[in-house]
């Protein structure tokens, strides 16, 4: 067939994932980035909190285009889930692009009907508080976090 059909995640759907996670966020007592990119990476919602640092804009934005491509978590493994050191796990984001690929957890793809629909990336506390935060936001919407 020359077409398929897909399914996506809404504006709707977003702003629902960026409130729970800035709810989370805030239980948290942290000040974080949160990006919710489409399924092809582009930008749908990105919010820097009060008090949140710069750069997180530019994390949370890689980790959620990354695990929208990778269609996985964002973790230390490579793009078919194979262990890195980390000289190779340098050398992939290099040669991906640093605005595309990250080591770095708290990237998750949002699964809903077994189609990765987009990702979600947060950036501001410690790695556990970012995945938490995004899990928050994922189950918010009643998607997953994994493809499996």
């Amino acid at each position: 067939m020359p077409f398929a059909q897909a399914t996506r995640l809404t504006s709707k759907g977003a702003k629902m994932m960026m409130e729970a996670a800035i709810a989370k966020a805030n239980e948290f007592g942290i000040a974080v980035t949160v990006a919710i990119v489409d399924a092809g990476g582009h930008m749908l919602h990105l919010e820097r909190m009060d008090g949140g640092r710069f750069h997180t804009i530019h994390s949370s934005t890689t980790k959620a285009v990354c695990s929208a491509s990778n269609k996985r978590p964002t973790t230390t493994q490579g793009a078919q889930a194979q262990d890195l050191d980390t000289l190779h796990a340098i050398g992939l984001s290099l040669a991906a692009g640093g605005e595309r690929w990250t080591a770095m957890e708290g990237g998750f793809p949002i699964v809903f009907g077994g189609e990765c629909t987009g990702g979600i990336g947060i950036s501001g506390g410690d790695w556990e508080q970012d995945q938490e935060i995004a899990k928050a936001a994922i189950d918010a919407v009643g998607a997953s976090g994994s493809m499996d």
